[in-house]
């Protein structure tokens, strides 16, 4: 799939753990898990905005696209 998702290299960044997150934008870890494998089928805009909002980030450094 040329969607690539870099939660965790915004993670690795800003220093923060999988936890971490997960308890500020209130979703499951599980959830976290397939949006972090690039295994989700979509992203709502309310849990993109709440990840770029916890990670001090623009929706572009989460989500990339590659040919």
């Amino acid at each position: 799939m040329p969607i690539i998702i870099n939660i965790d290299v915004m993670l690795a960044k800003r220093k923060m753990k999988s936890k971490e997150l997960v308890k500020q934008i209130g979703i499951t870890p599980a959830n976290l898990s397939i949006l972090k494998n690039g295994k989700a089928k979509g992203i709502r805009f309310e849990t993109l905005e709440k990840i770029c909002m916890a990670l001090d980030c623009k929706p572009g450094d989460i989500i990339d696209y590659v040919e």
